[in-house]
């Protein structure tokens, strides 16, 4: 598979990537800090999105029902290098499902999530995931 996307920016502006029909505006200046994403949420929102994506597609496979799935992330950033060091995940699935095997589903996310492989390779990864039946 190969992926593409595009990305611009002005000077003391802010910039964007284009991604299909989408179009995602980040910061990249200090008055933008507050309201837009910078690139280090980006990555953290791609590696909830790969997560997020892994669910739906392994309530499919794992023949469970969820009504919503939510995902929060921390990360820690190291100075020198600057790089990602740490990540943790809390993963909640909202569920009445007496199929969904928690367990099996943590352990496919992590073996088969692309954006999870790749950052799990270059950093701790730790994370939880729990069914909440309300």
């Amino acid at each position: 598979m190969k992926y593409f996307s595009k990305a611009s920016s002005s000077s003391k502006n802010n910039a964007s990537i284009k991604i299909k029909e989408s179009e995602i505006v980040f910061g990249t200046t200090p008055e933008s800090a507050d309201h837009l994403p910078n690139p280090a949420e980006l990555f953290l929102g791609s590696f909830s999105a790969c997560i997020l994506k892994n669910v739906e597609r392994f309530s499919v496979l794992m023949h469970f029902e969820y009504s919503t799935a939510e995902i929060a992330v921390n990360a820690i950033r190291l100075d020198k290098p600057p790089r990602m060091d740490e990540i943790n995940y809390e993963l909640k699935i909202y569920s009445q499902d007496k199929n969904l095997n928690i367990d099996l589903l943590k352990k496919n996310i992590e073996k088969f999530g692309t954006i999870f492989n790749t950052v799990k390779s270059v950093c701790s990864v730790t994370g939880e995931i729990k069914q909440i039946t309300e």
